[in-house]
């Protein structure tokens, strides 16, 4: 059983659990127990560290959205966007509930509302004693400095009179054709000007110690302002439910208007002459929508967690376009020293194109394909993304497709020479299987490069995804838009870490050689 474990973890290339399996059955625990502290205990501990300074450091600097977020608020936004998509996906079921399953929904709706105003009320009245404690407290921390400032501004202003009267009285007392006492007078108005400058800055210094002050939130108030805040979200968010539950909801809605077709239905029946006209017009524009409305869903928005799907979606399709253009031009390269002369400039040259580059000519060639992409079978920008993933990865999987093809045994060649196998029997029994190692260490470099490719493409062409989001967090500007987009940085290298596991098993399940990966 042990072996199997190790077996396992070494085709995943997590070898670095080995010492704790090795250590649980009691093979050479010193030495296990050795290899832990050096392998999993000191990288915890470096990740532990890291955590802690982050925490410290993160809280003293300001910027436009807020301070920036620590651990525990980057949590809190993770929890956030897992509430907010398993509410989306709530309403989007409540939409289409039917029956004794929409009355029962209703009524749980009902009584958590009821049940919800008295804990509004109190959270609210809280609020406000809490905000009053603010004030208070931001007072008194301000009324020194505000007192020091009043002082020093109406010095100051005293200073700068006797000046300017000092100023004033050497310029009356200056003949017309004394340059000595005139330049005196330039060099006094200079110093004049550069005592203002230093007594605004001290006056601005007092300013900002001010605004700082002021914008000082209470850690309680603070609190009290988050529990508000969800409070109020799951008020509105009980609210739309109980829309969708009755009048919104898609039966009712059908229900309605089959009753409205069948009131102006009779209401045709029974009218004649140039009255049918307009009694069957409206009969016929209740029965299109009533199609319409049997047909509709709710308009539910994008969620970060149907993003990353949308986004793995792009990089595997982007993937598989790199994988039918690098292996073909590859093993071709690794066959033919002719090929491959004829190759190499053309590889030298896109090699190193940015993506940012692609996106926007690669949009362009799309778009010329596809007149109305609300109707396309693929979006255009998702096509884009895809493609644009799969000109920026090809190339580590075409040059160690080339690499492996031309690395083969030529004693393998000789022998299929020899029992005269035809080119297609030489190809798919001989040079894939001999080159799949090092072509798996190229697919597994791309599928890297795509996975950062694809951010900065879905960023730029507005595809839906994980690109797309962290724009538009960053437009929003706001403190929680801020954390969120922390949120994505561990979560895309997380994502980029599975795939990476992913292709490692595979590189692994076709190489006959141990090949050595870090966690």
């Amino acid at each position: 059983m042990k072996y199997k474990i190790i077996r396992v973890l070494d085709l995943a290339g997590l070898s670095v659990f080995e010492p704790v399996v090795k250590l649980v059955t009691w093979d050479e625990p010193k030495i296990q127990a050795k290899k832990i502290f050096y392998f999993i205990v000191v990288p915890v501990l470096a990740f532990l560290v890291f955590l802690g300074l982050w925490s410290v450091i993160a809280p003293n600097h300001k910027t436009k959205s807020g301070e920036v977020p620590t651990p525990g608020v980057v949590l809190d936004a993770w929890d956030n966007i897992l509430i907010f998509h398993d509410r989306e996906y709530q309403k989007m079921e409540d939409f289409k509930l039917t029956g004794d399953r929409r009355k029962k929904a209703l009524q749980q709706v009902n009584a958590r509302l009821s049940t919800l105003q008295p804990v509004i009320d109190q959270s609210d009245s809280h609020l406000e004693a809490m905000r009053a404690e603010q004030i208070s407290i931001i007072e008194q921390r301000v009324a020194p400095i505000e007192s020091e400032y009043n002082s020093k501004k109406t010095e100051i202003s005293t200073l700068q009179s006797e000046r300017k009267n000092a100023l004033k009285n050497l310029a009356l007392s200056i003949q017309s054709t004394d340059s000595k006492a005139k330049e005196q007078l330039l060099e006094e108005i200079r110093k004049d000007e550069d005592l203002k400058d230093q007594e605004r800055d001290l006056l601005n210094r007092y300013k900002d110690k001010m605004n700082n002050l002021r914008s000082y939130v209470h850690p309680p108030t603070k609190e009290a302002i988050t529990t508000n805040s969800s409070f109020m979200a799951e008020r509105q968010y009980l609210l739309k439910r109980k829309e969708l539950l009755s009048e919104d909801n898609r039966n009712i809605k059908i229900s309605d208007t089959q009753t409205d077709i069948d009131k102006y239905r009779a209401e045709y029946l029974s009218a004649s002459g140039i009255s049918l006209l307009s009694k069957a017009k409206i009969v016929i524009r209740k029965e299109d929508s009533i199609g319409r409305i049997k047909g509709s869903s709710y308009a539910k928005p994008w969620t970060f967690l149907d993003q990353i799907w949308r986004s793995l979606a792009c990089v595997f399709l982007g993937f598989a376009i790199a994988i039918i253009i690098a292996i073909p031009i590859g093993i071709l390269c690794g066959l033919s020293d002719i090929f491959m002369a004829a190759m190499m400039p053309l590889i030298s040259l896109f090699k190193p194109v940015s993506p940012i580059v692609w996106l926007p000519i690669v949009f362009i060639i799309v778009g010329g394909f596809i007149d109305d992409p609300e109707q396309a079978a693929v979006h255009p920008a998702f096509l884009s993304s895809a493609i644009t993933v799969a000109l920026c990865s090809l190339w580590p999987t075409l040059v160690n497709t080339a690499l492996g093809v031309a690395s083969i045994d030529k004693d393998y060649l000789n022998v299929a020479k020899v029992l005269k196998l035809g080119f297609w029997s030489r190809l798919f029994k001989i040079v894939i299987p001999s080159a799949l190692p090092l072509m798996f260490a190229g697919l597994r470099i791309s599928l890297g490069v795509g996975w950062m490719v694809l951010i900065a493409a879905e960023l730029l062409s507005s595809s839906e995804g994980i690109g797309k989001y962290v724009w538009d967090m960053f437009n929003n500007g706001s403190s929680e838009t801020f954390a969120q987009m922390f949120v994505v940085v561990f979560i895309v290298g997380f994502v980029g870490f599975l795939l990476d596991r992913v292709m490692i098993i595979l590189q692994r399940s076709v190489s006959f050689e141990a090949s050595p990966s870090s966690l």
